[in-house]
């Protein structure tokens, strides 16, 4: 069973950076795209950044040039390093894969950008 789970979220100052960790379980990790979606509160999910098996990278407009998206496929985990956060990035962070046609969801991380 293919098990994602999400971590590092919390509650920062406007400016600050935290990392964002997703460990993934019962699957071939190195295969894989890994991706990371973000919730607001009343907003539909969005997409925020992936991450392909051979390492190429893809980033919302938001984001792009603040966060950056790794992977270390020997820890089987996917990192999203937030620089630079504003209140608009508060929000629930999820990490998200699709293996042989199903798409699986993390519990989340929430974090949280005080001005």
């Amino acid at each position: 069973q293919v098990q994602l789970v999400e971590s590092g979220g919390g509650l920062v100052q406007a400016g600050g950076s935290l990392r964002l960790s997703c460990a993934a379980s019962g699957m071939i990790f190195s295969a894989y795209t890994i991706a990371w979606y973000r919730q607001a509160p009343g907003k539909q999910r969005e997409f925020i950044a992936l991450i392909t098996r051979d390492g190429t990278t893809n980033y919302a407009d938001s984001v792009k040039g603040r966060f950056t998206i790794s992977r270390d496929n020997a820890k089987n985990t996917v990192y999203l390093q937030c620089n630079s956060l504003n209140s608009e990035d508060t929000a629930a962070y999820y990490c998200n894969t699709n293996v042989y046609g199903k798409t699986y969801w993390g519990q989340g991380t929430q974090v949280t950008v005080s001005s």
